[in-house]
């Protein structure tokens, strides 16, 4: 039984193009995003503002423009979860039973460029491992994954700067596959 303060939450679409080559995965918008309707949206996240360092996207442009920028540079955004229930916008506060996992074979199928998966964070990486990799099979079971360190202000045991050393694993495997 869910605690009476659990509340369902679902995800959005996928931001992407068929011919997506990295694939950017959140566990759950939270409660900012989704009332908002945008993916990271809450003030303090420094997702956008490590967009911005590493695509030249601006963060304060219109919601859809950072979008469609995202977008026209090959990158996708998802987040694992498709619904689940939690109290709070912590990942730690999702309840394990309530857990249903995105459809990620129907995903990779329609993206069948995607090179690399990136994790915003260890509860993406850990319920996409448990949730999801058990029914990928062929091309999509051995796509390269690479956990990054969160963007929620909740991780704040790392700077700004510091998750953006990390962050820029993505631009040299962009460069790399570029080159390729």
């Amino acid at each position: 039984m869910l605690p009476e303060t659990s509340h369902r939450v679902h995800s959005f679409d996928p931001l992407s193009a068929a011919d997506a080559r990295l694939l950017i995965l959140g566990s759950m918008p939270g409660k900012a995003s989704l009332r908002a309707g945008q993916y990271y949206a809450h003030p303090r996240n420094a997702y956008w503002q490590i967009i911005q360092a590493l695509f030249g996207i601006a963060a304060d442009l219109p919601y859809q423009q950072r979008c469609t920028r995202l977008v026209e540079q090959k990158i996708a955004l998802w987040d694992v979860l498709k619904t689940c229930s939690r109290s709070t916008s912590l990942d730690s506060d999702i309840v394990e039973s309530s857990i249903i996992a995105n459809e990620f074979p129907v995903f990779f199928a329609a993206h069948p460029q995607i090179e690399t998966v990136y994790f915003n964070g260890a509860m993406a990486e850990k319920s996409f491992e448990r949730y999801v990799v058990p029914s990928l099979r062929g091309a999509a079971a051995v796509i390269p994954r690479v956990r990054l360190p969160s963007t929620s202000p909740a991780n704040a045991g790392l700077s700004f700067a510091q998750k953006l050393i990390h962050w820029k694993t993505i631009v040299r495997g962009q460069v790399r596959s570029e080159a390729q």
